[in-house]
């Protein structure tokens, strides 16, 4: 068995944990500088890694980009359970070090119910995740795309950022979310359950849509040829 992707997908995660909920940590989201900073730091993250681990794993780091991928049948069931386990221990292992640099009362960049509301949050995070994983599928889907699409996802990332920022903290990213709120504890412990199940859902509904986008797409083309 090839360890090597599973090692890949932890160090991403760890660092998407560190550097994006570093900054949000760091200099908070109250302002509007707070939220393009934080923003910035996760999708650059992800455009960092995705040039780093892209070839080794194709640099998930989110078991709802995974899931996607497996529904999509672009990945094996057991890929897709050592996957997410890499990434969450990456993500536990990101947020213990922003404690060691931050402090183990800097927040750790925990989402939080938007007004006190878990519909509302879960809705959200829905949208929020779907958006971001049809690009995901979309900016991985033709090998024509491989130079750009790191570039495409990360700003892809930082979209939903912008917006979900104000409203939950933007997850779509249970092992984003689970890391952090294991360190925060309190309400962001107790309302992780939100930020695990909502940005699955959102992927499940992004894998059935582009599935049903591109049905017709090979017969379209050889109908051209």
């Amino acid at each position: 068995m090839n360890f090597k992707k599973y090692w890949a997908e932890f160090i991403g995660t760890m660092v998407l944990v560190l550097f994006g909920c570093g900054v949000a940590a760091n200099v908070g989201v109250d302002s509007g500088s707070g939220y393009l900073m934080t923003a910035l730091a996760f999708g650059l993250s992800i455009v960092a890694m995705a040039y780093s681990i892209g070839n080794i794993s194709g640099c998930h780091v989110n078991p709802a980009v995974s899931c996607a991928m497996l529904l999509t049948g672009k990945m094996t069931i057991r890929d897709f359970w050592g996957y997410v386990i890499a990434q969450v221990l990456g993500a536990v292992a990101g947020a213990a070090l922003l404690g060691v640099f931050c402090g183990w009362n800097c927040g750790f960049g925990a989402n939080g119910l938007y007004n006190g509301s878990a519909l509302s949050s879960f809705l959200i995070e829905m949208v929020l995740t779907f958006v971001f994983v049809l690009a995901v599928l979309g900016a991985t889907s033709k090998i024509e795309n491989s130079r750009v699409a790191g570039l495409v996802i990360g700003l892809s990332l930082t979209l939903v950022h912008l917006l979900g920022i104000g409203f939950t903290g933007t997850s779509v990213n249970p092992a984003r979310s689970l890391g952090p709120a294991l360190f925060a504890g309190g309400d962001a412990l107790r309302s992780v359950w939100v930020f695990l199940l909502a940005p699955l859902a959102g992927a499940a509904i992004a894998a059935f849509v582009w599935k049903y986008l591109n049905a017709d797409e090979a017969p379209a083309e050889d109908a051209a040829k």
